[in-house]
């Protein structure tokens, strides 16, 4: 017997069209292994507008309206809502799938969307760091206290099972520390500088490609980097940090001369996140350093990340991500909604 689920998607940008193919894509896949089914009832955005019908969104239509401009709010079977909270009390979702724009200072409005959605009884899954490092906690008791699930997978390393490995995989392990490059942006500027490139010229390309945004200075000033080491810290520490409490450092002092000069020596440049537990406290860092071919960030290239964990029961544990995008991020979006409507 097939369950249906109804989802809600704020936020339809490239993530969210991202998660719409897949489901797509993985629609006969689902129904054969997980007996499940699934229909967009509602989607929107500040900038697209917001649509509802509880009888499903036809999701080319939908497609097609996003990537036109059209706009969605052709697409409601009833007066589209208003706002984003309007349109979470409407949808009637069981699942809301929140990725809105970041705010790295306080998580908002994002926190507050996901908030919205536990207490209207959805299942509230997210690929923004802000609402993680922001509100974990108040967020992971409120799920409790409604039987739902806030689930995260997405916010680091895309699609890559950082929270998952550590909640289900790793039982009983305490994590001492760990170690990694977890922003695709500078990793991309510095390969391309290595190539001779400028550093002007390196974040134009890495904007023409989709990877930096038209305002890159969270990239490169680290303040993206410090979002994903605090959001680490603080769900697989459980230690609260926010952004300013990593020490930070960006790229924004190499000089396409430096980046060369490492080379002669057979060295490269990377912007290194670290985190080290000290009893109940962590001492949490962004910053370039000079690595040499024995490092195992030194053969991380391109928009490719990598992180290794320390524990106190096993070895070194590293998990590496290759090039990732909208589609691996999507993905880490579709493993939390299956992970909760099967442990939810």
């Amino acid at each position: 017997m097939l369950n249906t689920y109804d989802l809600a998607l704020l936020g339809f940008g490239n993530v969210g069209r991202a998660l719409a193919r897949l489901l797509m894509a993985k629609r006969d896949e689902l129904r054969r292994i997980y007996d499940l089914e699934w229909r967009i009832v509602g989607v929107g955005g500040r900038r697209a507008g917001f649509a509802i019908d509880p009888a499903g969104i036809d999701v080319s239509r939908l497609l097609a309206a996003a990537e036109s401009g059209a706009g969605l709010a052709s697409l409601s079977a009833s007066a589209a809502p208003s706002d984003a909270f309007e349109f979470i009390r409407a949808c009637g979702a069981h699942i809301l799938f929140e990725n809105t724009p970041v705010n790295y200072e306080t998580g908002q409005p994002a926190a507050d969307h996901l908030a919205a959605a536990l207490e209207a009884g959805m299942h509230a899954i997210t690929a923004n760091k802000g609402p993680v490092v922001h509100a974990y906690r108040r967020l992971r008791d409120l799920a409790r206290s409604r039987g739902r699930r806030f689930l995260f997978e997405s916010a680091v390393m895309d699609g890559a099972p950082l929270f998952s490995l550590w909640r289900q995989t790793l039982p009983g392990a305490r994590l001492l520390s760990f170690r990694g490059i977890l922003n695709s942006t500078t990793n991309l500027i510095l390969t391309l500088m290595e190539t001779g490139q400028t550093f002007d010229e390196a974040v134009a390309q890495a904007q023409s490609i989709g990877v930096a945004e038209t305002d890159p200075s969270g990239d490169i000033l680290g303040w993206d980097a410090a979002v994903k080491v605090a959001a680490l810290v603080t769900v697989l520490m459980d230690i609260p940090t926010l952004p300013q409490d990593v020490e930070r450092q960006g790229i924004e002092s190499l000089t396409p001369e430096r980046v060369r000069h490492a080379q002669l020596d057979g060295r490269r440049w990377k912007l290194v996140c670290t985190a080290e537990r000290d009893g109940d406290h962590v001492h949490a860092r962004v910053a370039p350093e000079l690595l040499g071919p024995d490092d195992p960030l030194y053969g991380v290239m391109g928009t490719s990340s990598s992180i290794a964990f320390e524990s106190d029961v096993l070895g070194r544990l590293t998990l590496i991500e290759e090039n990732p995008g909208p589609d691996t991020t999507a993905y880490g979006l579709l493993a939390d909604f299956l992970n909760a409507v099967r442990q939810g």
